[in-house]
């Protein structure tokens, strides 16, 4: 019975934490073209993920890229700012909370290059491609940041 309850004492513990951590997530801004039903599919990817989302549907979402210092080849076809941190394509939630919760110096932003098929907002049926999410930094640095 004591190991019972350590047990239950232990996950509510676990889960006020992930519940605390959710509701301290900063707001994401979301800028995509208002066609784009993959970047609305990213957003609700977000929202599921315990982040607000506030959409700005703008016509020229590379002005906002070159705004956050996103680089040309990392491009994709959605851009998103979160805290400080530059969010580029189809990046995970959990890859983006992992970012904010470990902060790692020189890193401005990640991005998912392209548009892989598997990726959150990208989903097509069992199809899931391998792909990479990219942190880069202020001087243009590039480094995998995590394999899926």
């Amino acid at each position: 019975m004591k190991k019972l309850r350590a047990l239950a004492l232990g996950a509510s513990l676990i889960l006020t934490s992930v519940n605390s951590f959710a509701e301290k997530l900063p707001m994401v801004m979301l800028f995509k073209s208002p066609t784009c039903g993959c970047c609305a599919e990213w957003a609700k990817h977000m929202e599921d993920n315990g982040f607000k989302v506030m959409n700005h549907d703008v016509q020229n979402v590379s002005r906002y890229k070159q705004k956050a210092g996103v680089p040309a080849e990392l491009q994709s076809c959605h851009t998103a700012m979160i805290g400080d941190y530059a969010i580029e394509g189809h990046v995970p939630a959990a890859d983006i909370i992992r970012l904010l919760q470990e902060q790692p110096e020189g890193v401005k932003g990640l991005a998912v290059p392209g548009m892989p098929v598997g990726s959150p907002g990208m989903e097509y049926g069992n199809r899931k491609d391998d792909y990479n999410v990219v942190s880069f930094g202020q001087n243009g640095q590039t480094r995998v940041y995590a394999r899926h």
